[in-house]
């Protein structure tokens, strides 16, 4: 998003904006402290949607909370991540940034500058330094299941979208899912631009905004080796549990858990 955008998406233009989206200003439910609640804004990563945040939302709602769950494109971490600064400019008041897997390079770089973003949560998630890239994230240590073995490739214009594999799609991201849970995602799958994995990431946002971190012991697609390193680097407060990398479906609540800690 160019420049000239995200500044008529600042003041009070964010607000009206804000408004129109549902999202509410400071007059928002107070918590036990009598501030306004912060709105939590979900960001999922590849071969997924926002659908797999739902059962997390519900919890959030439940308790008052301001939810917002935008698609994440998937097309490069650059657009990506603008895509998703000029949709959290729309937001008044605090925000907790939550994300999932690939959603967490594209928050790591969106919510930099941002002063209402109070906090980043991460669930199995990326947490890339300025110049860090998926790939080397992933691979930096041994475990990872999903190799250019585990992909389907299909064109989409100028670049290739990746796909995990039908044999593959359960035992390499939701292997703690039911067998029919785990087929419906697959079929659904939101692939993203192969050249994702190769991008580096520029300057965190988690150098100035504290940051949780919901570790999954049996993920196959980003080794708990990984996610420990990064969530230790970022100086995060921890928690880790035995869920495959669907960590935020499989046990909702504890992500749900980790996201009102942050909010606190």
């Amino acid at each position: 998003m160019t420049t000239t955008r995200r500044t008529l998406l600042s003041g009070s233009a964010a607000v009206a904006a804000g408004a129109l989206l549902g999202v509410p200003a400071a007059h928002a439910q107070p918590g036990s402290t009598g501030r306004p609640k912060p709105t939590v804004v979900l960001v999922h990563g590849a071969f997924a949607d926002a659908s797999g945040w739902n059962d997390v939302a519900a919890r959030l709602i439940h308790d008052g909370y301001p939810v917002l769950a935008p698609a994440n494109p998937l097309r490069s971490v650059s657009t990506d991540s603008a895509y998703l600064a000029g949709f959290l400019a729309t937001i008044s008041g605090p925000i907790v940034l939550a994300a999932h897997s690939y959603g967490g390079i594209v928050t790591t770089n969106a919510a930099a500058g941002n002063a209402n973003v109070k906090a980043l949560v991460y669930v199995a998630a990326f947490v890339p330094d300025a110049g860090e890239t998926l790939l080397g994230l992933q691979t930096k240590y041994p475990g990872s299941r999903l190799s250019e073995s585990a992909l389907d490739f299909r064109p989409a214009g100028e670049s290739v979208d990746g796909y995990i594999k039908k044999e593959l799609f359960r035992g390499v991201f939701a292997g703690d899912l039911p067998k029919s849970t785990a087929e419906l995602m697959w079929a659904g799958q939101r692939p993203a631009d192969v050249r994702t994995l190769g991008e580096p990431s520029g300057a965190p946002a988690w150098k100035s905004i504290p940051s949780w971190y919901l570790a999954a012991r049996d993920d196959q697609v980003l080794p708990v080796a990984a996610q420990r390193f990064m969530a230790q680097r970022a100086g995060a407060q921890v928690r880790e549990i035995d869920a495959s990398h669907v960590a935020m479906i499989s046990q909702p609540a504890a992500a749900a858990d980790l996201i009102r800690r942050a909010a606190r």
